[in-house]
């Protein structure tokens, strides 16, 4: 797709259209803040169409900004670009966006682990002795970070900072959706043979709610753990995109520019995507243009 975006993330392309945004998720994968060289193929319909599973299934939750994920609803002059948008594109409303990465963690990984090793804590919460790698956590704790701009790293940060950030009212609003979600998500997920070790929301507020935006429950926004294999002590294996953090950690000294991933890293990882699809939704992935085919 040649038109420019109005502004662009990671992963995201997003077209302003008057009262609503084209939000496009594109086939570009990031880890450790840096996009990579390499796209992942049919990963960019995947989030799209995971996300549009979740804001369904959670709509009596939490209101969200889905409108149409049909590419005839989107405004005319990008219809030409029909092919490319079908699977990929979501027409939302308009949010005030709320400046935080509202993180949810059920097990002990990641950034998590490091600082526990540390001092017992995450993001100034007090951990119990004991927990090691992959750890069930008594209860899911909400560990917000701050949203940074492109190119600079994301930072955890304490709820109280995150209170001094956005105010208290709307620090207690998104604490509290989160964790719902989180707990609702997580339980749908065992029952599909899915753990959510944790996982990223974010929230706006339109016509003055709460309201659930960007990406939802994705392999690029958590992480998802096969239940069956699930082992505390190890480093879990994965259906997101822990395939390709990995790598680079073997691979890349996080200097300079990000190398290009080997073929069968790229196809891994296509193939974790589709599976989570698979799970989640509980129906095989099919590409849409290959629906569109067929019909």
């Amino acid at each position: 797709m040649n038109m420019r975006p109005d502004s662009q993330g990671k992963v995201r392309d997003i077209y302003d259209c008057g009262d609503t945004l084209l939000m496009v998720a594109s086939d570009r994968i990031s880890a450790f803040d840096f996009i990579l060289p390499d796209e992942i193929p049919y990963k960019g319909e995947i989030l799209t169409r995971i996300s549009a599973f979740w804001f369904n299934k959670f709509a009596d939750l939490i209101p969200n900004h889905l409108i149409s994920m049909d590419v005839t609803d989107a405004p005319e002059q990008y219809a030409r670009y029909a092919d490319y948008l079908r699977g990929r594109s979501m027409l939302v409303r308009k949010a005030k966006t709320i400046p935080i990465e509202c993180i949810v963690r059920g097990y002990l990984t990641g950034s998590g682990k490091k600082t526990y090793d540390q001092d017992r804590t995450v993001c100034g919460i007090v951990l119990p002795e004991g927990l090691q790698e992959a750890s069930q956590l008594p209860e899911p704790i909400f560990t917000p970070s701050t949203k940074a701009a492109l190119g600079e790293h994301d930072e955890n940060i304490s709820y109280e900072r995150c209170a001094q950030i956005v105010g208290d009212d709307i620090a207690s609003q998104i604490r509290d959706a989160s964790l719902q979600l989180y707990k609702a998500a997580a339980a749908y997920a065992k029952t599909r043979g899915i753990i959510i070790a944790d996982t990223k929301f974010e929230f706006g507020i339109i016509d003055n709610r709460l309201t659930l935006i960007d990406e939802c429950l994705t392999p690029d926004s958590s992480r998802f753990w096969p239940a069956d294999s699930y082992e505390p002590g190890k480093v879990q294996p994965s259906y997101d995109k822990q395939y390709v953090r990995d790598w680079l950690r073997a691979h890349w000294d996080m200097a300079g520019d990000a190398p290009h991933l080997p073929a069968d890293v790229i196809a891994g990882t296509s193939k974790r995507y589709e599976e989570a699809y698979e799970l989640i939704v509980g129906e095989p992935f099919v590409p849409m243009k290959e629906i569109n085919v067929s019909a």
